[in-house]
């Protein structure tokens, strides 16, 4: 095997015939504009799929979480709690709004926030008279956090929870759905994801006010009137009809993709087993895990080599691999933010890698993979 063999990436869009046949209709009717039948209608075939009320399809998963961060009033010189082991787009619209992060640490048994933690968070804000404005719990690489505490938490103290889900489609939580939860969610469609719009995003509420506030917001906040009058700062977040003809082709296809990743996550373990220093992330005892990613954390002294030699030794033969989230915490751009614990985040981050895990790998592919983890354990 040589580097010169055709790529194994990380994670493809994985599109069937379905997606052209929206996708047709909508240029065979003209509706290439934004809106139109399918995003009207990919917003319902979504709600009735997650168990949610109302949901306004969006550009990205980051629109999402901004709009909800607006429609939750969240403003300058507030705090925003958020997962620390996550990527910065769980992040970033805090800091649109002004507000400030802090970062809660993760729990060992499926990598998202410590609900201890949240608890001890909270109860030093209460003290200080200052609780944050919203929670933001973030469910990790296609695993549920443990809700229930969470939510516990933040209904105790009167904090607004807000569930990042843009990773977590298909997953469950004691048989429900991540996203009907909180008091809004956010979904992302993005290429990697195990859907795909091309890109797009997803916000969802019981409240159906709260999602018809969205749209308007997304659509650059136009007032009802015939004439273009505005009262509030709106922004250009919906997604097009194209792009949801697409979503609602995938829609019908989850929970096909989301076996296929569990099946490349079942041959991972069965063919690596024999590799001494390999753990593969857990399936928490509350729900099922949809494996969007195949992570694993690599004991380097058991292995022979660390986390970051082997991933550019399988860069080496043209596998795509990507270390864990490095923890917001350690981020430079929050280097002043405080948050509460940290060490698992950063332990996981330290030995942590995602295996090619697309729905659209081959075995033939997984093997490559297999075969060139074995070939690089000095101590196999």
């Amino acid at each position: 095997m040589t580097s010169k063999a055709s790529r194994v990436f990380l994670s493809t869009p994985h599109i069937g015939q379905q997606e052209r046949v929206f996708v047709k209709e909508a240029f065979d009717t003209n509706w290439v504009a934004p809106l139109g039948p399918n995003v009207n209608n990919f917003e319902k075939e979504f709600c009735e799929l997650l168990g949610c009320k109302h949901a306004a399809a969006l550009s990205s998963g980051t629109a999402a979480l901004h709009l909800s961060m607006i429609l939750h009033d969240v403003q300058r010189g507030d705090e925003v709690f958020v997962s620390s082991l996550t990527f910065v787009a769980s992040v970033n619209p805090a800091l649109y709004q002004g507000a400030t992060p802090v970062f809660i640490d993760s729990e060992h048994d499926s990598w998202n926030m410590d609900p201890a933690l949240l608890v001890e968070a909270l109860e030093d804000r209460a003290k200080k008279n200052r609780l944050p404005k919203l929670v933001v719990l973030v469910h990790l690489y296609g695993q549920c956090a443990d809700i229930d505490p969470i939510k516990e938490a933040c209904d105790k103290y009167g904090v607004t929870l807000v569930e990042d889900a843009a990773e977590a489609l298909g997953s469950t939580y004691k048989g429900r759905a991540p996203g009907t939860f909180g008091e809004s969610a956010i979904f992302s469609f993005n290429g990697n994801k195990i859907i795909t719009t091309s890109g797009g995003g997803m916000l969802v509420s019981d409240d159906e006010a709260f999602i018809e506030h969205a749209r308007k917001l997304a659509t650059q906040a136009r007032d009802p009137a015939p004439h273009y009058q505005h009262t509030e700062v709106g922004f250009n977040y919906r997604l097009s009809n194209i792009c949801a003809g697409i979503g609602r082709g995938q829609l019908q296809v989850l929970e096909d993709r989301v076996n296929a990743r569990r099946a490349n996550f079942d041959y991972y373990v069965e063919h690596l087993a024999d590799l001494p220093g390999i753990t593969f992330a857990k399936e928490a005892d509350w729900g099922r895990h949809t494996r969007w990613l195949t992570c694993i954390r690599l004991d380097a002294e058991a292995f022979g080599m660390d986390r970051e030699q082997l991933r550019q030794e399988l860069e080496e033969r043209n596998i795509e691999t990507r270390p864990i989230w490095k923890p917001m915490h350690m981020q430079p751009i929050f280097a002043e933010c405080d948050s509460f614990g940290g060490r698992v985040a950063e332990e996981i981050f330290a030995d942590g890698l995602c295996l090619p895990s697309g729905s659209l790998l081959s075995k033939q592919e997984l093997e490559r993979v297999v075969e060139a983890m074995h070939d690089f354990c000095p101590n196999h």
